[in-house]
């Protein structure tokens, strides 16, 4: 799908929300988006008409309702979905699953229905379970394309690349770091052995430092203390996830992003289709302690929607 250059239209669905606010500021910020529309089930109208006065060329329109979001996702490219609860302190992220669930099967059909060749990128937690969800969905409607579901992990690099770039002094811009896995606790597996530059760790620093980026998003809830948790930086990391999804549209080569998606080579979406490369015998042991976890959480999203009325 090559898009006309610069010219995405792209949707966020659960766009009033401590994600969706911040994420369709920086959508709408972007010289790549000719088109943004904004749905929710509240204050949709506001927020598109306080973004809609900002000097950039994206059109934005509000849509409010289940009833207005067909027309929301009609003639989209790409379909971000940060909708559902937060967690809370004390909550795991799979804490959230029956409301999550539920509200990802719902917008995620109707995107089957009135988007079927768009990109859909899920922020919505737990991740690990509504991809999988996303996927039983789209294969009821017969639209089903592996390549074209994404469950956004970008966070967990972004943290990564921040947090080595602290111990190490270097500007984080510069860093990168691959992060395999899934989106929660220890199915979040960073490669710092991968990391550009090459950077060294004595083991009780790296697991100590492995740990913080599995366990950043409780990190936030902590901090929040019962407001919410990490939106402000998930916003930054779904616009990134997303400028790189609509420059490789774009016909732009070498975008690499990891991203939770289903991959052959464990059946499951715990490979980034590069495959893995080179890892330590600590990451090694950290994907066949992660395994188990993820493949029942996405028996879990399966098992979900098999049982949906």
């Amino acid at each position: 799908m090559i898009l006309e250059q610069n010219n995405a239209k792209v949707a966020v669905l659960g766009a009033s929300g401590g994600i969706g606010q911040p994420l369709s500021l920086l959508l709408k910020n972007s010289p790549l988006v000719s088109r943004l529309t904004l749905y929710d089930i509240a204050h949709t109208p506001g927020v598109a008409a306080d973004l809609s006065h900002i000097e950039t060329r994206a059109n934005v329109k509000g849509y409010l309702g289940p009833e207005q979001l067909p027309d929301c996702l009609k003639g989209c490219d790409v379909v971000v979905i940060p909708a559902g609860v937060p967690r809370k302190p004390g909550m795991t992220r799979d804490d959230l699953f029956n409301t999550n669930a539920t509200i990802v099967a719902t917008l995620t059909a109707a995107c089957a229905q009135h988007c079927p060749e768009a990109m859909i990128c899920i922020i919505s937690n737990p991740v690990n379970s509504t991809i999988p969800i996303t996927a039983e969905v789209f294969k009821k409607h017969g639209v089903y394309n592996p390549n074209k579901i994404f469950g956004v992990t970008t966070l967990d690099i972004v943290r990564a690349n921040t947090f080595v770039a602290e111990l190490k002094g270097l500007d984080p811009a510069r860093v990168n770091v691959p992060v395999i896995g899934g989106h929660a606790g220890k199915t979040i597996i960073p490669l710092i052995s991968q990391c550009t530059p090459k950077v060294d760790f004595p083991q009780d620093q790296l697991a100590t430092l492995t740990g913080r980026i599995q366990e950043a998003g409780t990190e936030v809830v902590k901090a929040k203390a019962g407001a919410g948790s990490a939106t402000l930086s998930m916003a930054y990391a779904g616009a990134r996830f997303v400028f790189s999804l609509v420059d490789a549209m774009n016909g732009k080569e070498g975008v690499v992003e990891c991203s939770f998606v289903q991959s052959k080579e464990t059946k499951k979406g715990l490979e980034k289709n590069l495959g893995i490369g080179k890892i330590t015998p600590f990451e090694e042991k950290m994907i066949a302690e992660a395994i188990p976890e993820l493949k029942a959480s996405i028996k879990k999203g399966e098992d979900f929607v098999k049982n949906m009325k």
